[in-house]
């Protein structure tokens, strides 16, 4: 299968925004592995400002933008370093990409970036993408970023014809209600159709360091469904699930991909 990976920075790095080492290194394994099966595996990574901040010794997420885009531009050297050396130790080549709203917005800029992903699944790279988030802001009054990671994974899915695009969170999947406020929300096994209901129950983001909530994973499912592509959403603090998920195992929630409407 053509796999898109999305991993959020709750799952790659502790409160204080230094990488998780345990489990990144756990989740580069089974990733390697599902890799050396024959699967075409692409990441959309999370985590260049929560490292950044680490990195710097900040006290927390920035509020300003210029210490934000300084926290990526130091925190992007970090993720991609731990990267190389993790999966280099499985024999696998890593390349990264880094996107800005009109990369995928503008046709002829999108192609490019198809281009260069094709490719470089041909001569067996492992692509790993992220917002390039040291220079696309939106302060000068141009829409020129994509917001957040679940999105741009939807996106990348979109444009790569995937089969499937996980978004590993910090949470087990879609619930009838907030399992931390309510003890009796149930997991939702599996989504047919994101009903206003779902979009009601959403909610704000979670973690402190990381943008995404259910909100943005909803929105992410909308595009990857929409595309026939169908999308899971797992808990990131077990990667030993993306055997199961890959398998066509029962895992998390899974949003059924609207395959005849594509």
């Amino acid at each position: 299968m053509r796999i898109v990976v999305k991993i959020g920075t709750s799952t790659l790095a502790h409160a204080a925004g230094r990488l998780n080492i345990r489990r990144t290194e756990e989740l580069v394994k089974v990733l390697s592995d599902l890799k050396n099966a024959g699967n075409q595996l692409i990441l959309v990574s999370s985590g260049a400002i929560g490292m950044g901040v680490g990195r710097l010794n900040l006290p927390g997420r920035p509020a300003d933008m210029p210490t934000k885009q300084a926290a990526a531009a130091v925190g992007q050297c970090e993720l991609m370093y731990a990267y190389d050396r993790l999966f280099g130790q499985y024999n696998h080549t890593v390349a990264q990409l880094l996107l800005t709203g009109e990369d995928v917005r503008f046709p002829h800029r999108r192609q490019n970036f198809v281009n260069a992903m094709e490719r470089l699944l041909e001569l067996n790279a492992l692509p790993i993408v992220n917002e390039n988030d040291a220079v696309a802001t939106d302060e000068v009054g141009e829409s020129t970023t994509i917001g957040e990671n679940d999105t741009l994974a939807a996106i990348v899915a979109e444009c790569v014809g995937a089969d499937l695009l996980i978004l590993l969170s910090d949470i087990d999947g879609l619930y009838t209600a907030d399992p931390r406020k309510d003890e009796h929300a149930a997991l939702i096994p599996e989504v047919g159709e994101i009903t206003p209901e779902m979009w009601a129950r959403a909610g704000d983001p979670g973690s402190a360091l990381g943008t995404g909530g259910m909100h943005t994973k909803l929105k992410a499912a909308e595009i990857a469904m929409a595309c026939g592509c169908d999308m899971i959403i797992a808990n990131g603090r077990r990667p030993e699930l993306l055997y199961d998920i890959a398998a066509g195992r029962p895992a998390g929630t899974r949003f059924v991909g609207r395959r005849g409407q594509a």
